[in-house]
């Protein structure tokens, strides 16, 4: 896995001009990822170009260079880049680039840089750790691995995605191997406190009366031991709220004592239900769901889409997983 650091590394050094891609609805992990890069390719007298297919939320509005991420779609129409690079996507349509990629004036070599294990392996060089705890991780392992300085900034970025992606170094990706990179950012000046304040201090008034509404919705579907819960757009609707105020719920569940896995569901603008899941168990793959289910992730975290309205989800939601569940299980009859 190394070599492919290495090699990518010497295509960044044959690189000029170098769009860089963080995943849409973008997270702490793939933007510290996205972020730390563009400061390190700066710093190398580069012309990185970021892109994310939707806003940046206003929450990391710390990171560095964030405001050098752009949405707007017409840098990829003709334009020529020496190089892509992809971060913390399991595949380009996932990273809402697959319809734009073809406008390209010619294609150029892509680095997959990810830490799913569903992850498609669809660049040149991909690299692809799934017992890292973010994607952030293995770009501070690729930068330490080809004695890249790390600086304060970039530092900052890194931890902020092995923080959020650990969940604050609570959840099951929290490894050693994370730890240690965590405690070598903050010695390199990452800035945890501001890090601490913003992604977990961060609840407010109308963002705890979405989660009240959502406990109270909590439900147990016995045949699968699975704890489920919804929000719709009419909740956000009454309560005069953003989305983003509901996204940390998914990663509450962990604290749960019943259940084998939790599963959130909310209903998207355009009528499409986004769900998460969640297990704390060894026993319990919930990327096997995710993935009949057309989407991704971590054994123990994972997401997917799928049609609305909410209970038309639920029941394929649970449908899938019955099909799942039968399918492993005449698997280990045989």
């Amino acid at each position: 896995m190394w070599q492919t650091a290495k090699r990518i590394n010497t295509e960044i050094e044959q690189a000029d001009r170098i769009l860089l891609v963080c995943h849409k609805n973008p997270d702490g992990d793939t933007l510290g990822s996205i972020t730390a890069f563009i400061h390190y390719l700066k710093k190398i007298n580069k012309q990185p170009v970021g892109f994310c297919l939707t806003p940046i939320p206003e929450g990391f509005r710390y990171l560095p260079h964030v405001d050098d991420i752009t949405n707007n779609t017409t840098i990829w129409e003709n334009e020529t880049y020496d190089l892509l690079i992809v971060f913390d996507s399991g595949d380009l349509s996932y990273a809402g680039v697959a319809d734009l990629l073809p406008k390209l004036a010619k294609q150029p070599p892509i680095i997959d840089i990810d830490h799913h294990a569903t992850n498609h392996l669809y660049g040149k060089h991909n690299l692809v750790i799934t017992t890292a705890s973010s994607t952030a991780e293995i770009v501070y392992q690729y930068f330490t691995y080809n004695k890249i300085d790390i600086d304060k900034h970039m530092a900052t970025s890194l931890l902020t995605g092995l923080t959020t992606d650990t969940d604050h170094f609570t959840n099951a990706a929290t490894s050693s191997s994370a730890l240690r990179a965590a405690s070598e950012l903050i010695g390199l000046g990452g800035n945890f406190s501001r890090i601490k304040e913003t992604t977990l201090k961060n609840k407010s008034i109308i963002g705890l009366k979405l989660w009240g509404i959502m406990f109270n919705r909590i439900t147990k579907q016995e045949k699968h031991d699975i704890i489920y819960t919804y929000i719709t757009q009419q909740d956000l609707l009454d309560c005069h709220a953003k989305e983003t105020e509901v996204e940390d719920v998914s990663n509450f569940f962990n604290n749960l004592g019943e259940g084998k896995a939790a599963l959130v569901l909310k209903e998207g603008r355009d009528g499409r239900i986004k769900g998460s899941f969640r297990t704390t168990r060894d026993d319990v793959d919930v990327s096997a769901y995710a993935l009949a289910l057309g989407g991704g992730g971590h054994k123990k975290a994972a997401g997917f889409s799928t049609d609305g309205p909410i209970e038309k989800a639920i029941t394929t939601v649970f449908e899938t997983i019955d099909a799942v569940d039968n399918k492993l299980q005449t698997t280990d009859n045989r």
